[in-house]
């Protein structure tokens, strides 16, 4: 996730050339020689080293970017906060809620601006999505169903890398993937307020690897040892507004690769959007003549799609997002107007994770919490 990071930063005037902000990548941290040569000889670092704290002290710094494991969000969070930089942090923002909360508590506390990677909301065609939201194109929300499907780890020789513990991941695949599920319902719906939630582990165990190997590295041969956090997620959620939903998530599921993707009914419509099919957006309208889902796909006139792209039907990219939320971030700094989702939205999101939590522990239906620095329920299932 560096790498696409210092992509985002360096691509950012190639589409938005009007913008004030001009990233200087200045100095990088990473325990790899060979990858912090790589961040100077491609990506154009001016310094590199092994310390992150020399990153958060630089004195020429003004953003850092946080793209590491888990178990390090919250110490170089925290610290870079008191230095007083501007801090673009991938979810989930510690391992468990309490430490999401820790640093939320110290961003407010230094009144710098944030952007968290909740890149998914960025696509033009859920920005269109929200708008016919916004216009009533679906009449009264009645129910969403969200869900991110991932095979990331469904082979089980698939190393027990870092994501797998629990001291250093934390949670499983609910601060993992099902975060993004939960930033988009409450994106699309505004918050949740009450759910029931199960998980469970189906790989109990995994090839040991070492830390520093991804969980995409297949041994044969290697001892095993036990899988400490979730593979699979699913919760029924009621929205604020009334509107009733699932969100279900998994990192094990064979078939998907990417299936980060909702379905949300109204009284007179409804629309559905896949990312792995990012570019369209189908929609219904029962007031229509001949009713039926229409597919519309992304264009030129669709939020930031004609930033990257002349025409319908040439689609954007991950990456392309990331650059998005980038410079909605930086003209946020610029501005002095926050225009990415930073630490508030992750925390929020962060509460349904932790209501999760407690609700699979409990086996009851629960009421989404206000984040707090005290423990929700630990990682384990």
């Amino acid at each position: 996730m560096g790498r696409v990071h210092s992509r985002a930063y360096r691509r950012l005037r190639d589409h938005f050339p009007e913008t004030v902000a001009r990233p200087e990548l200045v100095i990088v941290a990473d325990a790899s020689p060979d990858r912090r040569a790589e961040a100077a000889d491609v990506h154009g670092y001016r310094e590199t080293t092994d310390q992150w704290q020399r990153v958060a002290e630089h004195p020429d710094v003004d953003v850092v970017s946080i793209a590491v494991p888990n178990f390090l969000h919250r110490e170089i969070a925290i610290a870079a906060a008191r230095a007083g930089k501007h801090l673009w942090l991938e979810k989930p923002c510690g391992r468990v809620p309490a430490e999401t909360a820790e640093i939320a508590e110290e961003v407010e506390r230094a009144g710098i601006h944030t952007a968290v990677g909740f890149n998914y909301r960025y696509t033009p065609a859920v920005e269109r999505a929200r708008e016919l939201l916004a216009a009533g194109a679906v009449g009264t929300p009645t129910h969403y169903r969200g869900h991110f499907l991932a095979d990331y780890a469904s082979d089980p020789r698939g190393g027990r890398s870092w994501r797998f513990q629990e001291a250093y991941g934390g949670l499983g695949v609910l601060g993992d993937v099902m975060s993004h599920a939960a930033d988009m319902a409450c994106h699309l719906l505004g918050p949740i307020d009450e759910l029931s939630a199960e998980r469970a582990v189906f790989v109990p165990e995994r090839p040991r690897v070492s830390l520093e190997a991804s969980h995409f590295d297949v041994s044969e041969d290697a001892a095993l040892a036990p899988v400490e956090n979730e593979d699979y997620a699913a919760s029924l959620v009621r929205f604020a507004g009334g509107a009733r939903g699932t969100l279900e998530a998994s990192r094990v599921t064979v078939g998907p690769h990417v299936r980060m993707a909702f379905e949300l009914h109204g009284t007179e419509g409804a629309l559905a959007w896949d990312f792995e099919r990012m570019n369209e957006l189908w929609r219904y309208d029962r007031r229509d003549p001949d009713p039926g889902y229409r597919r519309v796909l992304s264009g030129p006139g669709t939020a930031e799609h004609g930033r990257f792209q002349p025409s319908a039907g040439i689609g954007l990219g991950f990456d392309d997002l990331k650059v998005i939320e980038v410079h909605r971030f930086l003209e946020g700094i610029v501005d002095d107007e926050p225009r990415a989702a930073g630490l508030p939205e992750a925390a929020a999101v962060m509460a349904v994770i932790g209501a999760m939590q407690r609700a699979a522990r409990t086996g009851s239906r629960v009421t989404v919490e206000p984040l707090t620095t005290a423990p929700s329920g630990g990682a384990t299932p």
